[in-house]
């Protein structure tokens, strides 16, 4: 139906005749001549219609947005003083002869302008008009590429592109399962996969060796900027290799993708562990692109007469920080007590904080409603501990632990944002050495990553003491967010019966849930190890984009939900039956 892509018509093809085939950008009645900016997957063409071609004229009287055509034309230049430099065709144009309008189309709910202003939930009722903006499209045609790319480079380094099922059972891996019931098996369910984590085990335990594939997850969990309940990950699997060896291929073909796709060579990718990353940055993926860090405070905290400090500072389960922001005097009362409501979402019962007007007038240079709490001894060693100067402003956490990292860490990000320390480029990084387990609230311990994670140390160090063992975990992380993480994954019985038991999962449990798992591991499993990258995470990044919804072509809402087909929806009765489903009415039913 074509000669040619809209896009791609330039001074070399001036006078040839051309078959264009698009949507109608824009139409524009300039005195007697008709000019339609025909746009197709390749770009913009400015087509011209003269009164003297009086079919096609009359035709183009009727065109409106987003009708759908054909164009048969002269390619010419452009007359003089009218080129467009900022278009790729902006030299040139097609005289049009003859128009066919192949479908009309009604007026869009919104313009398909780049400045145009449009509710998300607009935008994803009507994702087929989204998606014709330039700006949605080449997203789509950049993730294509990337996504080509990788599968190259795992191709070309031996590994075997290989489908991982579906329909599988229920397993603990940190979210909740989607499930499907069976009809074949009453009052049975499948469960659709978080990830193919212990089909790809299987796979080594099979002697695939080396085992990729880009797949798509499912997890039943709260939603936000960068969570999906379906998202695709690029899964990656490989036998007789160790955490160094796995994650220097993976950082090459991370690397491999910038450069080709960005012209950015990321360099090492330096290494930290989590141990380190929690006590400067107050996260296990810091942002090195913004300079401010955590202090710690609670032995100079021990002794001060103010509750606040000192209780957290003598108990060995909570934290004591500081967070130092340079010229941070220049924020004002309100905003400080804005950063307040802040770090209170995180659970921080308040936040403390000095500002240090003039460093050389000692306490007279100072600011704050803490002071008359603190001796000046200790204000003096907490300043000269973070290096502070005249124009600083210094925010304190003091708390349990975790809301201390979750509450600081999130104000440094915040802080940083806001004031514009956050540098431009990339900072990429591995944090490695993760604990294996925390504890779950309820006396027991929950696993960090999952239960199939190695530890690094012999199953009789681990059950005497799970609680300070570090796991053979490594994660990917770029400015602030985790690209991918992975691990040496456990293969022997032996040491996979004993994570079992520290989670409580005795050995009925273990064999009902995993008894395929455990018996691969018994005859003859190598050791093996993996990674799995977030595709919809990294396509993000390197795009630019706000949200991971932004490159997804059908993305679910925050509340996971599908404005474009209605889903989730109702199901009729008879099927129902056939499924031996019965719903429980609510109150309000």
């Amino acid at each position: 139906m074509r000669s040619h892509y809209c896009g791609e018509l330039n001074e070399q093809h001036e006078g040839q005749e051309v078959v264009l085939c698009g949507w109608a950008h824009r139409r524009r009645d300039h005195g007697g001549v008709i000019f339609i900016d025909l746009r197709d997957v390749q770009g913009i063409a400015q087509v011209v219609i003269d009164p003297d071609t009086e079919e096609s004229f009359a035709l183009a009287e009727s065109v409106r947005s987003e009708f759908v055509l054909q164009v048969t034309g002269i390619v010419r230049p452009r007359p003089a003083g009218t080129a467009n430099a900022e278009m790729g065709t902006g030299r040139i144009e097609v005289l049009g002869k003859k128009l066919v309008i192949l479908n009309a189309a009604k007026t869009p709910p919104f313009l398909l302008d780049e400045h145009s202003e449009v509710g998300e939930d607009v935008r994803l009722r009507y994702r087929y008009i989204d998606l014709r903006r330039p700006e949605m499209a080449e997203r789509l045609r950049f993730r294509s590429k990337v996504s080509n790319s990788i599968r190259n480079f795992l191709d070309e380094n031996g590994f075997l592109d290989i489908e991982t099922p579906l329909l599988t059972k229920a397993t603990p891996e940190g979210a909740r399962d989607y499930l499907v019931p069976s009809r074949t098996h009453p009052g049975h369910f499948f469960a659709l996969p978080q990830s193919p984590q212990l089909f790809k085990q299987i796979l080594m335990a099979a002697g695939m060796d080396r085992y990729y594939q880009i797949a798509k997850c499912f997890r039943d969990e709260d939603l936000r900027a960068d969570r999906q309940p379906e998202f695709t990950q690029i899964d990656i699997e490989t036998s007789f290799m160790n955490e160094e060896q796995i994650m220097q291929m993976t950082e090459s073909m991370i690397r491999n993708i910038f450069i080709k796709h960005l012209d950015v060579d990321l360099g090492e990718f330096p290494r930290m562990t989590f141990a380190e990353a929690m006590r400067r940055y107050g996260s296990d993926k810091p942002d090195l692109r913004l300079d401010l860090e955590l202090v710690d405070i609670a032995d100079l905290m021990m002794s001060v007469d103010f509750k606040v400090f000192n209780g957290p500072a003598n108990d060995p389960a909570s934290r004591v920080v500081a967070l130092r922001v340079p010229d941070g005097v220049r924020l004002s009362r309100k905003e400080i007590d804005d950063y307040t409501q802040f770090v209170g979402k995180y659970g921080a019962k308040g936040l403390a904080w000095i500002k240090i007007n003039d460093l050389a007038a000692g306490l007279e240079g100072l600011q704050s409603p803490i002071l008359k709490f603190m001796p000046e001894q200790v204000v003096q060693d907490v300043l000269a501990r973070l290096q502070a100067q005249t124009g600083d402003l210094i925010f304190f956490g003091a708390d349990k632990t975790k809301i201390v990292n979750d509450s600081m860490g999130a104000l440094r990000l915040k802080v940083g944002s806001d004031m514009g320390m956050v540098r431009e480029g990339w900072a990429p990084l591995w944090v490695v050495d993760f604990p294996m387990f925390e504890e779950d609230g309820e006396g027991g311990l929950t696993p960090i990553h999952h239960p199939f994670t190695a530890p690094s140390c012999s199953v009789e160090e681990l059950e005497k003491d799970p609680g300070n063992a570090l796991s053979r975990a490594y994660d990917m992380v770029l400015n602030g967010t985790e690209l991918g993480g992975g691990s040496i994954r456990i293969n022997q019985p032996a040491m996979q019966q004993q994570v079992f038991r520290i989670l409580d999962i005795d050995e009925a449990e273990a064999e009902e849930k995993f008894g395929f798992l455990l018996s691969a591991l018994s005859y003859g499993c190598p050791p093996h190890g993996g990674l799995a990258f977030g595709l919809d995470r990294l396509i993000m990044l390197m795009t630019g984009a706000s949200s991971i919804r932004e490159v997804i072509a059908f993305p679910k809402t925050q509340s996971a939900a599908c404005p474009l087909t209605d889903a989730p929806g109702v199901v009729a009765n008879k099927q129902l039956r056939e499924l031996n489903i019965q719903l429980r009415q609510t109150k309000a039913e």
